[in-house]
């Protein structure tokens, strides 16, 4: 049996400049919008991106922020600080290491396109699996045990195992998708869990990545959105172990990050809450987006806190077997990759503060992790063979 290596297209790491200079890094107050689309990314004869200004017509912006702006820019105060002497700091050291390299003149923007897009959605499909006949408890898993090469078919409605030690081949409506080893996901909508449930494990690592309510979401037909309180039905306590780290990325809405600490971590009974950052910056090192710009920010925010375990029956731990403290306001450094949402694994990064062979589950996911289980009604997105490049073999 002949195998092959894949490994994700390089092209979408390919991160060079930043999205804004830093010349233009806020969008003006006196009614004209800086843009660095299409047209804004060509160059000139000194070879300098072309910043097209734009007059809005439609509506002029009072100098004064609303609400929502001003809490993301007292919040954005208080850890600017942290965030600018911490990424400093990482940037030399990969610098140092060989990891980033620098800035060239001859670097431009090169957009990469969406090989992945199907002539079907995935949501779409979990919400015609609504109609398929529910499998009982006993068929509420699909194992994949036996080395093949020829492709699997996707079961929906309930949960699937690749038991090898080996990534498997999928096809779902035609399409191929890349399952990785000791891994298993389930595709449903919020609506469609129970086989999750039903899987019977409890995991020491949950990972959420909450479709969160904005404008622009609210604009577009093309993403759904949870309200807070679909978001507090989420059933996290049962599928979390005693002491479960439970990671939960935020927008930098201040609204989603106050209900995230106040409300949704004390209503699941996560305590220890701490507040991480994941930067993004270029190649050369450079933030994607000005640190103060005051469209968008160039970090997210990731909220952590462990559940709380069985407090009838009182543990005496040994200092071996107690988990470290989670670290306040940690940095997480790294060259984001340019498909929509497409989050850093975390894996490496959180195993020093857990047991050693732990459960992991990612909720919302739309990718598989090696050794996860991955629950979404995107789950297979990034696993579709377009996104990946196989390697020649030598053998």
């Amino acid at each position: 049996m002949v195998k092959r290596t894949y490994i994700f297209r390089e092209e979408y790491f390919n991160v060079l400049k930043p999205h804004i200079t830093e010349s233009f890094q806020m969008e003006r107050h006196d009614g004209t919008n800086l843009e660095t689309g299409e047209s804004g990314q060509q160059k000139s004869a000194k070879d300098k991106p072309v910043i097209t200004i734009k007059a809005k017509k439609k509506r002029k912006r009072s100098n004064e922020l609303n609400h929502g702006e001003s809490d993301i820019l007292e919040y954005h105060l208080k850890i600017s600080g942290i965030i600018l002497d911490g990424t400093r700091s990482l940037i030399q050291e990969a610098r140092r290491s060989g990891f980033l390299q620098p800035s060239s003149l001859e670097q431009f923007y090169t957009k990469t396109s969406d090989r992945g897009q199907n002539n079907f959605s995935l949501a779409e499909l979990c919400e015609m699996a609504k109609c398929f006949v529910p499998v009982n408890e006993r068929e509420q898993k699909c194992v994949i045990d036996k080395e093949t090469s020829d492709p699997e078919q996707v079961q929906l409605t309930c949960v699937t195992e690749n038991n090898t030690n080996n990534a498997k081949m999928l096809t779902l409506m035609g399409q191929k998708y890349l399952f990785p080893p000791k891994s298993a996901f389930l595709l449903s909508d919020i609506s469609c869990m129970q086989p999750l449930l039903n899987y019977k494990k409890k995991y020491d690592i949950i990972v959420i990545d909450p479709p969160w309510e904005n404008k622009s979401v609210k604009r577009s037909s093309r993403y759904g959105f949870l309200s807070h309180w679909q978001i507090k039905e989420i059933p996290v306590p049962a599928l979390a172990a005693p002491d479960c780290l439970v990671v939960t990325w935020v927008t930098n809405r201040q609204k989603h990050l106050r209900f995230v600490k106040n409300e949704l971590y004390p209503h699941w009974s996560i305590h220890d809450v701490v507040e991480w950052f994941w930067v993004k910056i270029t190649k050369s090192g450079e933030f994607v987006i000005p640190l103060d710009s005051l469209h968008k920010k160039p970090y997210e925010i990731l909220v952590l806190g462990r559940v709380q375990g069985n407090t009838d029956v009182p543990l005496r731990l040994s200092e071996d077997e107690k988990f470290p403290a989670i670290p306040d306001q940690k940095l997480i450094v790294s060259v984001p990759c340019t498909l929509h949402s497409h989050k850093p694994p975390l894996s490496e990064i959180l195993k020093e503060y857990t047991k050693p062979d732990v459960e992991c589950l990612e909720l919302f996911a739309r990718n598989l992790q090696p050794g996860w289980t991955s629950w979404g009604n995107e789950v297979l997105k990034f696993q579709d063979l377009d996104y990946f490049t196989a390697l020649q073999n030598n053998d």
